[in-house]
C-alpha cells in the first residue's frame, strides 16, 4: 500500500475479533511513533504507553461506562496512550504538546491501516482517564506527564478499502 492509499482507506475501526496483534505489528507501529515530527524536537515532553493488561483496560471502561454508559475500547486487546508533559506556566504554546501527541497516533493509525491492523483514535476516554487519579497512578507515568490521546488496536475482520473522499469534505477557503 503507498502513503495515499493508506491515507484514503484509513478509517475508524470499532469492531475487534480478540486476537492480539503481533509482536512484530506493534514494533512498526510504534516505529511509526517514533518517526513523527515533534514540534521544536521536544521528544523528551512525550511519553508512550502500551497497555494490553486487560483487568486495567477494564478498570478503565468500567470508569467511563459508568460515567458516559458508553464502553470506548470496542474489544480491542492494546491501548497505546500518549502523555505530554503540559507547562502550566506556558499556556500560550500548550497547542504544540496536544499537536505533538495526536500527530503520533495518527502515525500508529496510518502504519495500522498499513498493516491490516484495526484502529481507532481514543479521545473522551482519556479526558476522563486524567479525571480518576487511581487509574491514572497505576499507569506509572514519569513526573508531569498528562495523558493527551490514544489509539486503540487490534485484529479485526473488516478490510480497508479506498474511499471516494469528498474534496469539500471541510469548508475551506483561499487567501491569494
Amino acid at each position: 500500500m503507498n502513503t495515499l492509499d493508506a491515507l484514503f482507506s484509513r478509517k475508524s475501526i470499532r469492531t475487534y475479533n480478540g486476537e492480539n496483534i503481533s509482536e512484530e505489528q506493534l514494533r512498526i507501529i510504534l516505529k511509526a511513533a517514533n518517526s513523527s515530527p515533534v514540534g521544536r524536537a521536544l521528544f523528551d515532553t512525550l511519553h508512550i504507553s502500551v497497555i494490553t493488561n486487560k483487568e486495567y483496560l477494564n478498570k478503565w471502561e468500567d470508569y467511563c461506562e459508568e460515567m458516559t454508559s458508553h464502553r470506548p475500547f470496542y474489544g480491542a486487546p492494546a491501548v497505546i496512550l500518549v502523555s505530554s508533559l503540559i507547562p502550566s506556566d506556558d499556556l500560550k504554546s500548550v497547542n504544540v504538546n496536544f499537536s505533538n501527541a495526536a500527530i503520533l497516533v495518527q502515525n500508529m493509525a496510518i502504519a495500522a491501516t498499513e498493516l491490516g491492523i484495526g484502529s481507532c483514535h481514543i479521545w473522551g476516554a482519556v479526558r476522563l482517564l486524567n479525571d480518576n487519579k487511581d487509574l491514572l497512578k497505576e499507569l506509572c507515568l514519569p513526573e508531569g506527564m498528562i495523558p493527551c490521546c490514544a489509539i486503540i488496536l487490534g485484529q479485526t475482520d473488516e478490510k480497508y478499502e479506498l474511499r471516494d473522499i469528498p474534496e469539500n469534505k471541510i469548508s475551506t477557503n483561499f487567501i491569494e
